[in-house]
């Protein structure tokens, strides 16, 4: 490390102001925060200071995530796998044709899975964070100023939304307009009221529909002889027959909690994402109000629903341990209704605000029959409202001081 920092020393006076880089130093001082804190701090009694800083913060975010990045790997090629064995085309030649040139055998097992699906996921993690990564540089030095730390974590999450195959073209659009649109017109990180990743997959799904949950969802007419590799997930399938999805403890309960299913190469682990909780809210980086918030508004509001019932439309009789297993609930809940900028900041606007996610998740998923998932959509609506939440709540408390002290 001593190495390391006599060389950044070395290095950092040509990009410092007066060098011949000067304008190139939101570069430079990007790599070298990565690696050590900052040289910059506050003094005085009027500042509270504290060992965590934004990019230790993203660390501990992306910690939570690796589980899960591993598995979406793994679970990649396992699907893709199965979808082999049992007659389906392959996904994609070339993937094909690396995996041979590796030595390797097609099968079920870890390290042949793992390999394969990283041949899927490796590519759009890569194109997601160049493009993203180059646009916050690029603003950053038209801006003059540092470069902000807030794609780290986005360039994690988005290519966990999207599904293996789709287009890498699609992708670098998709991170484009998520950075820029979701968040740079607004001022750059800390500024934005949308979360940049789901922007990002709400521009993809909307623009290219077919590529995010395939174009075939909607022809299965029965949920055990639906296509599982053409795009239908289990919670597209569910739509047609919700009376299929089992008992609770089932199978097939059991290998969506596990994450065995198709869908988004990120979002199929229930249980990961579980594991993700608890390490945000023991490190305090993620809220526990927003994520208990969501859990009770979507079992609140599946319970409505079921008491309800619909002769025509099978969704109401979905139960809420079928809910959060399937689609991006999971996922969505822990990692992306938690972001710090673009949630509610005040205690109890947290929970209002994921009360308000988990009521709106279910109402889509049941009561719009085109659209099976509502994780994505439900975040940033409730994005617009979370100033609102806190503005109220802040000047309840403000009422509430200024009578106490008697003003």
């Amino acid at each position: 490390m001593r190495l390391l920092r006599k060389l950044l020393d070395a290095q950092g006076k040509m990009f410092r102001k007066g060098g011949k880089l000067e304008k190139f130093y939101p570069m430079f001082e990007a790599m070298e925060t990565l690696a050590f804190t900052t040289g910059k701090v506050t003094r005085g009694s009027v500042h509270v200071r504290d060992g965590l800083d934004l990019k230790r913060m993203m660390i501990t975010v992306v910690v939570a995530l690796m589980p899960i990045v591993v598995f979406a790997m793994y679970n990649t090629g396992y699907q893709s796998h199965l979808a082999m064995a049992q007659g389906a085309v392959p996904l994609d030649v070339w993937q094909n044709a690396v995996f041979g040139a590796l030595g390797l055998e097609h099968g079920t097992a870890f390290l042949p899975s793992f390999v394969y699906g990283a041949l899927f996921f490796l590519p759009v993690f890569i194109v997601g964070f160049a493009v993203g990564g180059g646009i916050e540089v690029l603003f950053a030095i038209i801006r003059k100023h540092e470069v902000n730390e807030g794609f780290f974590v986005t360039g994690f999450l988005l290519p966990l939304t999207l599904p293996p195959t789709i287009p890498l073209w699609q992708v670098a659009l998709g991170v484009a307009f998520g950075v820029v649109i979701g968040k740079e017109i607004f001022g750059g990180t800390g500024m934005n009221i949308l979360n940049p990743a789901l922007t990002a997959r709400a521009f993809l799904f909307f623009a290219y529909p077919a590529a995010i949950s395939g174009d075939a969802p909607w022809l299965a007419v029965d949920f055990s002889q639906a296509d599982g590799f053409s795009g239908a997930t289990l919670l597209s399938r569910a739509t047609v027959d919700a009376s299929a999805l089992g008992s609770f403890g089932g199978e097939q309960w059991m290998d969506a909690f596990l994450g065995f299913i198709n869908g988004s190469m990120g979002e199929t682990s229930a249980l990961l994402c579980l594991v993700g909780a608890v390490i945000l809210i023991l490190t305090r980086v993620g809220a526990w109000q927003t994520m208990a918030g969501v859990v009770v508004g979507t079992i609140g509001m599946v319970m409505l629903l079921n008491g309800i019932g619909s002769e025509t439309n099978p969704m109401f009789a979905v139960p809420f341990y079928w809910h959060i297993v399937l689609g991006g609930w999971a996922f969505g809940t822990v990692f992306m209704a938690t972001d710090p900028v673009s949630s509610a900041f005040t205690s109890k606007g947290k929970m209002i605000y994921g009360l308000g996610i988990g009521v709106l998740v279910v109402l889509v998923r049941v009561v719009n029959p085109a659209y099976p998932e509502g994780m994505m959509l439900a975040i940033l609506f409730m994005n617009l409202f979370a100033p609102v939440i806190d503005h109220f709540f802040i000047k309840a408390n403000i009422k509430r001081r200024l009578a106490r002290h008697g003003a």
